[in-house]
């Protein structure tokens, strides 16, 4: 370790050089200092485009994940079958080892009995066809309560009938049905018979900005599908089952398909609707693109400010190396004011990008068209976690990317370094 005597004081020379090059940057008159400026600016803008990249693709994936599974649980139980109706045709017993508790697998968190019958909704001028999802006491609305935006839910109990359904506010538009309207819905009957017709209540509408289900499905009680289809209170349509961790979703599936009868077929959500969930897959790719461009842009910047710090201080370093100081000495203290920059931009980037996040997340100013997004508001969602690693990992790169270009030290003469200007 190498000491300066200046002024009677012993100085450290590398903190003498450290705070040499430092100056550097609030000299408003330096060759280098704007350059500077520009460089924390890039490092603050990539990581504010990083975060609100993590947070909207990440949130938009969630938002989907919880509305789809809403309607269908994470794995469905059904008959194997080969017929893909949306109407359930077979009955299922609802007499299983695994219902209503599914005890062999401890990741279950609820399972619910269900059943669908196609029909039609006809009013004075239009009518529309609709499915009807039957469901019973052991339904959880948790769900749907978060998507109703008028009336209530259905009223249901083990010994009447209820009338009440729950619609969409697309087939409330189209047919022009509010609460407590009734809707007239008529169901087929096998070889050509009369419709049954069922004369329901709208007790609740919802918008769950999924297209496919807003423009099909209205909710009511199992009970009326059991006797259209003749079925005893012991047959239902399938199984709706729900799990309390959504990324062990394959491993659970497996082991609620192994915990069932080999008549039954345990399907995952992924496997039930593989388009949604193949484009969500994209969006990872698009998030690691951005994010994979931003350092790359940031990485450039600090390496471009790098140099001209060292260009600018070619005169000092001269000086200094003839004091006595190592190329290393010298290489260390700019890689150690290179990262107080990067740390600066960093500093300035999370403020802002995650002020900007929380703004979305409280007020919601920025919206999307459901058609394409199946979602009315960009949902954002960010983790400590997520927050520690984008940080971490840009500080660790720059650090690593910017070790190169201190090498030119090594290349600068004493004796030419103080006659450079």
């Amino acid at each position: 370790m190498v000491y300066l005597n200046i002024e009677g004081e012993k100085v450290n020379l590398e903190y003498f050089i450290a705070k040499r090059v430092q100056s550097s940057t609030s000299y408003k008159n330096s060759v280098s200092a704007p350059i500077i400026k520009i460089a924390i600016a890039a490092i603050a803008i990539g990581i504010i485009v990083m975060l609100i990249a993590i947070a909207t693709g990440v949130g938009l994936q969630k938002k989907i994940k919880e509305k789809v599974s809403a309607f269908n649980g994470h794995v469905s139980i059904s008959l194997y079958d080969r017929n893909n109706s949306v109407t359930t045709v077979k009955p299922i017993s609802k007499e299983q080892d695994f219902y209503p508790d599914f005890a062999n697998v401890p990741a279950v968190t609820h399972i619910q009995a269900i059943a669908t019958k196609g029909g039609m909704i006809r009013t004075a001028t239009d009518f529309e066809g609709i499915i009807l999802k039957g469901v019973g006491t052991d339904y959880n609305w948790q769900y749907l309560q978060d998507f109703l935006i008028e009336g209530e839910l259905p009223e249901l109990n083990k010994e009447d009938t209820s009338f009440d359904v729950l619609i969409s506010d697309d087939i409330a538009a189209r047919l022009q049905l509010n609460v407590g309207d009734q809707a007239s819905t008529y169901f087929m009957k096998a070889n050509g018979q009369e419709p049954i017709a069922r004369f329901f209540t709208v007790s609740g509408i919802y918008d769950s900005g999924l297209e496919e289900y807003d423009s099909k499905f209205i909710v009511g009680d199992i009970k009326h599908i059991q006797r259209i289809n003749k079925w005893d209170e012991s047959q239902v349509g399938k199984f709706e089952v729900f799990i309390n961790d959504f990324d062990q979703l394959d491993e659970i599936g497996r082991n609620i398909q192994l915990n069932t009868p080999s008549e039954l077929n345990a399907k995952t959500i992924e496997q039930e609707l593989p388009a949604i969930f193949q484009w969500l897959a994209l969006l990872d790719g698009n998030i690691f693109g951005i994010i994979g461009i931003i350092l790359i842009v940031g990485i450039i910047n600090m390496i471009t400010a790098l140099l001209v710090l060292i260009l600018d201080r070619t005169n000092m370093i001269g000086v200094l190396k003839s004091l006595g100081a190592s190329n290393w000495t010298v290489r260390k203290i700019f890689l150690y004011n290179a990262m107080n920059l990067v740390f600066k931009g960093l500093v300035i980037g999370n403020v802002i990008g995650l002020g900007l996040i929380g703004i979305q997340y409280f007020f919601s100013p920025l919206t999307l068209d459901p058609q394409s997004y199946h979602v009315t508001e960009m949902p954002v969602y960010i983790s400590w976690w997520h927050v520690i690693a984008l940080n971490l990992g840009t500080f660790v790169v720059c650090l690593l990317a910017l070790i190169i270009p201190t090498f030119i030290v090594s290349k600068i003469s004493p004796v030419k370094a103080m006659r450079f200007e």
